[in-house]
């Protein structure tokens, strides 16, 4: 992985683990339930940044060497894979 990119990646992650705490002391102390909602999707973009970024380290370095050793139908279904996922997801 990148350096660059795994250390976004774990600042992320550290975030979003702090969100999720967040959201277990809300539900615990009884917040109002909109103030769950806006904590929950805040933890979701966190996560969907996780994922752009892993996608772009992915694309940049596994796709690239895929492509350039030959194995260029192992990279289209893996991005193909990625593209099925994300749909399903919307």
């Amino acid at each position: 992985m990148k350096t660059d990119i795994k250390k976004s990646v774990l600042r992320r992650l550290k975030i979003a683990a702090g969100q999720i705490g967040g959201l277990e002391r809300m539900v615990l102390h009884d917040t109002y339930c909109v103030d769950i909602i806006t904590q929950s999707a805040a933890v979701r973009e966190a996560l969907s940044g996780i994922e752009r970024l892993m996608l772009q380290n992915h694309l940049a370095t596994h796709v690239v060497h895929q492509m350039k050793s030959g194995k260029s139908k192992q990279a289209v279904d893996e991005i193909i894979k990625i593209y099925r996922f994300a749909q399903k997801k919307k």
